[in-house]
């Protein structure tokens, strides 16, 4: 195979260790691949995240530096072990691959994090549909490693799993642009969980987004 300008194309396989997992490394890569030109694809793996890249050469090997100097906030990189492969025909897109997983793992799973500036904006501002909704989160904030089943990490292994996406969830958790981009813990009040008071007898007190019986306003 060869790029557009006939130089020919490589292709290199990299494999990150460390906290990777969990913490928007997958959504950085990609950015960071389409930036470049690349083709390939990313994907969580039990001992990291296994990464292919492929096109013109100057291009290929700048891909490791960039990683290094555009990491996440929340990853830790502990390895980054990068081998030449042959090139794969025809490949056109960087895509972000299904996880594959195996009995026993090696990556660290990130601890919960508190809550980000971007998404205590959203619960503070009354035209967001995340209105002071509790559960709010994005790739650089909320719970990891407590909503943690099993490894790879994916919404699939995690308690969020049985919180199917609403549509706007999951245009956000498409849109490589959106923070939310691969997200897995992204809820809104539409399809996240719930946080409720009930009263002594059982009663289901009003939420902050609702108003208050008359009998309470006195």
């Amino acid at each position: 195979m060869h790029t557009q300008d006939s130089t020919p194309a490589v292709r290199l396989a990299c494999t990150a260790q460390g906290q990777v997992q969990g913490v928007g490394f997958r959504p950085t890569v990609y950015r960071i691949a389409r930036g470049l030109g690349l083709t390939g694809h990313v994907g969580n793996t039990s001992d990291g995240v296994v990464i292919e890249i492929q096109g013109a050469p100057e291009r290929v090997h700048a891909f490791p530096e960039a990683l290094k100097a555009g990491l996440p906030p929340l990853a830790v990189l502990t390895g980054l072990a990068v081998r030449e492969i042959a090139p794969v025909p025809g490949e056109r897109e960087f895509a972000i691959a299904e996880s594959h997983g195996r009995k026993g793992h090696s990556v660290l799973i990130s601890p919960d994090v508190g809550i980000c500036p971007d998404c205590l904006r959203d619960m503070r501002d009354p035209a967001n549909r995340r209105w002071r909704y509790p559960f709010t989160s994005c790739t650089n904030c909320g719970p990891r490693y407590t909503i943690t089943r099993a490894i790879p990490y994916d919404r699939k292994t995690t308690s969020m799993a049985c919180f199917p996406l609403c549509p706007d969830c999951a245009r956000e958790y498409r849109d490589p642009l959106d923070r939310r981009f691969d997200a897995q813990p992204i809820a809104c009040p539409a399809c996240g969980p719930r946080l409720w008071l009930v009263e002594s007898h059982g009663g289901k007190l009003p939420a902050a987004t609702e108003p208050a019986p008359a009998n309470m306003q006195q």
